[in-house]
C-alpha cells in the first residue's frame, strides 16, 4: 500500500509516522484519524491534498459522480478542516494547505469533461478563505495551492496530452516551505502553480 511505503520512508530518515487509511467524504472516518491525532499529540498542522477526477462532458456528468467528486474533493477538505480547526483551537496555533488546482482559479484556462472537478476545486479556494478569516483569532492559518499540470496518473487522465510542468516533489517542497516558514500574513491567499519549466 502506498500510504504504509511513505510511512516507511519517513522512518527511514529518523522521522515518525503512523498511517492511518481514510475516506475523507466519511465524517466518522475523519472523527477517528483526528481521534488517532490526538492520541499522538498536539495536531499543529494540516494538508488536505485527498482528491479524485472522473473525466465526464457535462451533459454525461451524472448525479453520481457529481457527489463522489464533491463528496471527495471538497467535502472531504471541509470535514478534515473543521475537525483540525476545532483541535488546533485550544492551542491558539495551526495552519492549514489545502490543494486546490489552476481548474478553480478563475480566467485560467479550462478543459472539457470536467465541471465537477472544477467545481470542486473552485470550492475548496473559497473555504480556505473562509477558515482564514475566522482563524485569525486563534492563530490558524490557512492557505490554498493551485497547482497546474503535476505529473501524476490524475492528469494522464483528465488530459493525456498535457505535457506536465510540475512534479508531485515541486508541490511538496513548497507545501514544507509554507508549514515551516511565516505563513500567517498570507493567510487566505491562493497560490496559482503554472509550471518550473
Amino acid at each position: 500500500m502506498a500510504l504504509d511505503d511513505v510511512a516507511g520512508r519517513i522512518r527511514d530518515t529518523g522521522g515518525q509516522a503512523t498511517p492511518v487509511p481514510t475516506d475523507v467524504s466519511n465524517e466518522a472516518a475523519v472523527d477517528h484519524l483526528m481521534a488517532t491525532v490526538s492520541d499522538l499529540g498536539q495536531l499543529s498542522a494540516l494538508v488536505c491534498a485527498a482528491g479524485v477526477l472522473t473525466p465526464a462532458l457535462f451533459s454525461d456528468t451524472t448525479s453520481a459522480l457529481w457527489d463522489e467528486t464533491l463528496a471527495i474533493n471538497l467535502t472531504g477538505s471541509f470535514l478534515c478542516c473543521r475537525a483540525a480547526f476545532t483541535a488546533m483551537v485550544p492551542a491558539g496555533d495551526g495552519r492549514i494547505v489545502n490543494i486546490a488546482s489552476l481548474s478553480g482559479v478563475y480566467a485560467t484556462e479550462k478543459f472539457p469533461g470536467l465541471a465537477a472537478y472544477n467545481v470542486s476545486k473552485y470550492g475548496v479556494i473559497g473555504l480556505t478563505e473562509a477558515i482564514a478569516v475566522e482563524g485569525k483569532e486563534h492563530g490558524i492559518s490557512a492557505i490554498c495551492l493551485s497547482p497546474g499540470a503535476v505529473d501524476t496518473q490524475m492528469l494522464r487522465r483528465a488530459n493525456p496530452a498535457l505535457r506536465p510542468g510540475l512534479t508531485p516533489d515541486d508541490v511538496a517542497e513548497l507545501i514544507v516551505a509554507l508549514l515551516d516558514g511565516a505563513l500567517v500574513p498570507a493567510s487566505g491567499a491562493n497560490i496559482p502553480l503554472f509550471s518550473n519549466a
